[in-house]
């Protein structure tokens, strides 16, 4: 996913629920290289608006070539009256390898490992639910973290909407590091099938 520097990203305090749209509400998901989560969610049912961004970790101002400790991340806008916290969850966990501790796919490290950070009580305890039912559904322990969201921090605009703006690159990236494929293995039928043939 390396490319050449563009402008330092801008941070931004997260605001749980604070929201483009009236009656939209937030959600925030680490699923591995964050162009494929937004391609993966923007093609759900319900969703408004989807942006990449850094989350998880400590560091200020983190940048896509400086964000140790931070996990790639996508805040995603929804309508909860169209699809619920415990369904967009349920449908995150099946665009991923939820059992790769070390990341997803050919990115590998802390910034590609995997992750809910729910926004408020509520969204936690669906979070963990949808969790619990995705092991018993595998019959595995998932790697994938679930924990209440921090600060997020905007990427570079470069990196927001990747797979419309460099349609042939990402979906040559996509194909090559094997994404849909080991999805397909892990869940069988029930792997997502709501993104654009690859």
């Amino acid at each position: 996913m390396r490319l050449a520097a563009a402008a330092l990203a801008t941070a931004v305090a997260f605001q749980p629920l604070a929201v483009s749209q009236a009656g939209a509400e937030t959600a925030i998901f680490a699923g591995g290289c964050f162009w494929c989560v937004e391609s993966d969610m923007d093609h759900v049912p319900g969703v408004t608006e989807t942006i990449s961004g850094y989350s998880g970790g400590t560091k200020k101002n983190p940048t896509y070539y400086d964000h140790e400790g931070h996990r790639e991340v996508v805040r995603v806008e929804f309508d909860p009256a169209k699809i619920s916290y415990e369904q967009l969850a349920t449908t995150f966990l099946r665009t991923i390898d939820p059992t790769d501790a070390g990341g997803q796919f050919c990115d590998r490290g802390h910034a590609y490992t995997t992750a809910i950070y729910a926004v408020g009580d509520a969204q936690l305890v669906a979070a963990r639910k949808a969790k619990a039912a995705a092991e018993a559904q595998l019959g595995v322990k998932l790697a994938t973290e679930v924990a209440p969201a921090g600060e997020f921090t905007e990427a570079e605009d470069y990196h927001q909407n990747y797979y419309k703006v460099s349609a042939a690159k990402y979906k040559y990236y996509r194909f090559a590091c094997g994404r849909d494929e080991r999805v397909k293995e892990v869940w069988g039928a029930d792997a997502y099938k709501g993104v654009p043939a690859h």
